[in-house]
């Protein structure tokens, strides 16, 4: 009885020891998907009134976690019954990442014309903040969502093969440092203007130690967003061009002679540009048949 115990313990044991090996590589994995996500949510919970931005990142969190609860069954159902499916989704989610990526570099040399309003910058009613912060939690779960599925894919293809438990804890343990990691970063972001305001004003005298750090911290928010941003938009086609690949049996051999890391980045801009410009024309070409009615 005893030896059968110890026995069970030894396999759970066994069991984690694997599961926290494995979550180490998945997590590296998603670690360009997790840059895109903190730099996409700093970004969304910015530009609020300072006391409202812990409450609509708690809304933003827990909408997160809805779309993990409802994202990991399907994607563990997929992987019992329809594994052959998991690589596919995992390029096709390379599609979007490439794509997404290119479309930032594009951005950036042909700026587009975001007609976004900060609620800080204009006097509004109470009900008008109350909808313009529905809207912006609302864009910001449709995104997470979009990256919670690339987040969970991408742990799972390093998994695939393994026995469905193994699965199930290593996903769910990403998908949740995921979470908490992410936004637990992204709320000392965002306060870090708050708390710089509350430095500067500790002080009365000018020029003080105080100050100088609360200046430090209002002044680098606006550089670590960016920062993040660009950061990002790397890590993106830096996972892209790796799930590429990895996936794709044409691209195990190309440009080998690059370092991975300078190789990845090449084949997810490559492939991103002409994603991009696949979606542009299909664009341009919807555009002048709208135009022709």
């Amino acid at each position: 009885m005893a030896s059968g115990f110890f026995a069970l313990l030894d396999d759970i044991a066994s069991l984690m020891d694997d599961v926290a090996t494995m979550a180490k590589v998945s997590t590296k994995k998603t670690a360009g998907i997790l840059g895109d996500d903190l730099a996409v949510n700093a970004e969304k919970a910015s530009g609020f009134v300072a006391s409202r931005e812990i409450p609509v990142l708690w809304a933003i969190t827990k909408g997160s976690f809805l779309n993990k609860v409802i994202i990991l069954p399907i994607a563990f159902l997929l992987s019992a019954f329809l594994p052959w499916i998991v690589p596919i989704i995992l390029v096709l989610g390379g599609l979007y990442l490439a794509y997404e990526g290119a479309e930032k570099i594009y951005e950036y040399f042909v700026p587009h014309n975001h007609d976004q309003v900060s609620i800080t910058e204009v006097e509004l009613t109470k009900s008008e903040i109350l909808d313009i912060e529905k809207s912006k939690i609302k864009s910001a779960i449709i995104t997470d969502f979009i990256l919670s599925v690339e987040i969970v894919i991408i742990a799972l293809g390093t998994v695939i093969g393994q026995p469905l438990l193994t699965q199930i804890l290593v996903v769910s343990f990403v998908a949740l440092i995921a979470t908490v990691g992410v936004y637990g970063i992204v709320a000392l972001i965002v306060r870090m203007d708050d708390f710089g305001y509350r430095l500067i004003k500790l002080n009365p005298e000018d020029k003080s130690v105080s100050d100088f750090f609360g200046k430090l911290l209002v002044n680098a928010l606006p550089l670590v967003i960016k920062s993040l941003s660009v950061i990002g938009t790397i890590a993106l086609l830096l996972v892209a061009g790796g799930i590429f690949i990895h996936n794709i049996e044409q691209l195990h051999h190309f440009l080998e002679v690059l370092p991975s890391i300078i190789r990845d980045f090449v084949v997810g801009l490559l492939v991103g540009v002409v994603v991009l410009l696949i979606v542009m024309g299909l664009k341009k070409i919807i555009s002048i048949i709208k135009g022709k009615h």
